[in-house]
C-alpha cells in the first residue's frame, strides 16, 4: 500500500469499528446503570431472561436494564464476528495486524460473555463484576485503537514518547476504574460514609484520583509544549481535558450526595468510558496531510473519528 490515505475498504472497516466503539460505550453505561439500580439479578437465569428472549410479562425498569445490557452485548459479539469474517475474506488487502486484532477481540468478547454468565450464576461476586467491567474497557481500548489506526493508517508517525505516555495514561484510567468498580460492588463507599467501616477501597479510589488526574494533565501539557505533531492533536487533547474536568466534578458530586443520585454515578462511568476510548484512539492515531483530511471530510468519513 503506497497510498497516503486509507483505501475505501479500510475506511469502511474504520466506520464499522467506530460504530462498535459506540456500542461498547453504551454497554459500559448500561452495565453501570444495571449495577446502580441493583438490577444485576433482575434476570435470574442466563442467557435467557425468565426463560424467554423477551420477558414481556416480567418487564420493569430493572428487568429492562439487565435484558438490554445482554442484548447490546449480543449485538457487539455479532459485530465483532462480522469484522473477523470481513478481515479473513479481505486479508490480502489488509495489514496482518488487523486480522490478529479481530481474532483477539472475538476471543475477549467470549471471555466477557463467560464473566457475564458468572455474575448471574454466582450471584454478583465483587471480583467477577469488576473483571467484567475491566474486560469491557480492554475491548473498548482495542476497538477504538483499531478505528483510528485504520482511519490514519499511512499518516505521519507520532514522536517516540507519544505512545508510552498515552498508553500509561490509558492504563491509569482503567486501573482507577477497576478500583472504582471494586468499591462499588462491595458497597464500600456507602458503608464508609454511613458507618465508617470497610473504607479501604473507597479511600484507595480517592487517593489515586489525584495522581491519575495529574498524569493526564502532564500528558496534555507535554503535548502542547512539544509542538509539531503532538500539538496538532489539540482537539483530542482539549477533549481529554474537558472529560477529566467533568469527571472530577462528578466524583465530588457523587461523594457529596452520599452516592444517592443514580444519574451522577452513571454519568461518572460514562465519562470514564469516553476517556478510555479517547486515549486509546489517540495512542493509535497518525496524522494525515491536510489535503487528505479534507478529502475524508468531503466523503463524510469523519464520523469514524469519534472512535
Amino acid at each position: 500500500m503506497t497510498s497516503s490515505s486509507p483505501t475505501i475498504l479500510q475506511r469502511n472497516l474504520a466506520r464499522l469499528a467506530a460504530h462498535i466503539v459506540v456500542a461498547l460505550v453504551a454497554l459500559v453505561v448500561v452495565g453501570g446503570a444495571t449495577r446502580v439500580m441493583e438490577a444485576g439479578l433482575a434476570c435470574p437465569d442466563w442467557p435467557l431472561c425468565y426463560g424467554s428472549l423477551l420477558p414481556g410479562g416480567k418487564m420493569n425498569v430493572q428487568v429492562f436494564l439487565e435484558w438490554f445490557h445482554r442484548l447490546d452485548a449480543f449485538l457487539v459479539g455479532i459485530a465483532l464476528l462480522t469484522q473477523l469474517g470481513l478481515g479473513i475474506f479481505y486479508r490480502s488487502q489488509l495489514p496482518k495486524w488487523l486480522l490478529w486484532s479481530y481474532g483477539l477481540m472475538v476471543f475477549l468478547v467470549s471471555l466477557q460473555g463467560l464473566l457475564g454468565a458468572l455474575t448471574v450464576l454466582k450471584l454478583l461476586p465483587s471480583f467477577v463484576v469488576a473483571s467484567h467491567l475491566t474486560m469491557a474497557f480492554v475491548l473498548l481500548s482495542i476497538m477504538s485503537g483499531v478505528a483510528q489506526s485504520l482511519l490514519t493508517i499511512n499518516g505521519a508517525t507520532p514522536p517516540l514518547w507519544w505512545k508510552p505516555f498515552c498508553g500509561l495514561s490509558l492504563f491509569a484510567v482503567i486501573a482507577q476504574s477497576l478500583i472504582g468498580a471494586l468499591m462499588a460492588t462491595s458497597w464500600s463507599a456507602q458503608r464508609c460514609i454511613a458507618q465508617s467501616e470497610a473504607c479501604n477501597p473507597f479511600e484507595l479510589h480517592r487517593f489515586f484520583a489525584m495522581p491519575v488526574a495529574l498524569l493526564l494533565l502532564a500528558f496534555i501539557v507535554t503535548a502542547f509544549l512539544a509542538g509539531g505533531w503532538a500539538r496538532k492533536q489539540w482537539p483530542f487533547l482539549i477533549g481529554i481535558l474537558s472529560l477529566l474536568t467533568l469527571q472530577i466534578v462528578l466524583g465530588i458530586l457523587t461523594v457529596n450526595s452520599s452516592l444517592n443520585e443514580p444519574l451522577i454515578r452513571i454519568a461518572h462511568q460514562l465519562i470514564a468510558a469516553l476517556l478510555v476510548a479517547t486515549l486509546a484512539g489517540l495512542s493509535s492515531r497518525r496524522s494525515l496531510p491536510l489535503s487528505k483530511s479534507r478529502i475524508l471530510l468531503k466523503d463524510s468519513y469523519m464520523e469514524a473519528c469519534h472512535g
